[in-house]
């Protein structure tokens, strides 16, 4: 079994998810008392948090980049960033250090692939929306994104991430506005929906919605396994 190195506390609340979801998918497959070999990294958000507010992803990268060479020097042979943000800055990091990165959208995107869907809702922090890093990965596969039309609505998503979700803190009225703007996305032609930000599930579950559901935290735990379980 490969030795994971998971890169966390972006935020601690899906961190958690992700060390579950991780362990609970090697027992699966190996039954017994066999769970994951990994290591966890875990950041201070607050940090990332201020340097997203003055777009300073150079210090987000070298702070990804330190902690991605202590997990790499202790034994681990692939990262896996818990966030989905942070793969805005994947390419680069994955250039500093001699193992790989278990990328979150690659794995999103041929998930969608497997249903043969064309277009999808994509709802995450304004990054993850308006920057290619994710979208590319999905285009690369024949899948366009959807995004909310209205500013206000990115902006009450991307600041209820931050304000809310980030801090394991749950409202019913901050569910029925994304249940709002994923109906808005259904209307553009989605026909599927993503959760792209790992905290979006704690609000939004599959059942919530009538449309194929794909969350990113989940997909990317799986593929974090197969690459564990790998040859």
């Amino acid at each position: 079994m490969k030795i994971l190195g998971l890169i966390g506390g972006i935020s601690w609340v899906s961190t958690v998810d992700y060390y579950t979801q991780i362990n609970k998918g090697i027992n699966e497959r190996l039954g017994g008392l066999n769970y994951a070999e990994c290591m966890i990294y875990s950041l201070n958000y607050q940090k990332i948090k201020d340097n997203n507010d003055t777009n300073d992803w150079d210090s987000t990268l070298e702070m990804v980049v330190s902690a991605s060479k202590k997990l790499e020097k202790s034994g681990a042979k692939g990262i896996v960033l818990c966030a989905n943000t942070m793969h805005f800055i994947a390419d680069r990091i994955e250039k500093e250090i001699d193992i790989p990165i278990i990328h979150i959208a690659t794995a999103t995107a041929l998930e969608i692939k497997k249903l043969g869907l064309k277009k999808v809702g994509l709802l995450g922090t304004k990054f993850t929306m308006e920057y290619d890093f994710f979208k590319s990965k999905l285009k690369e596969q024949g899948i366009e994104a959807l995004i909310p039309t209205k500013a206000s609505d990115k902006e009450f998503v991307h600041n209820t991430i931050f304000d809310e979700l980030g801090k394991g803190i749950i409202r019913a009225e901050t569910k029925e506005r994304y249940l709002s703007i994923i109906e808005e996305l259904v209307n553009n032609g989605a026909e599927g929906f993503i959760a792209g930000c790992t905290e979006i599930p704690l609000l939004i579950k599959e059942s919530d919605i009538d449309l194929p559901y794909f969350d990113t935290a989940l997909i990317h735990g799986k593929a974090a396994v197969e690459f564990a379980l790998s040859e």
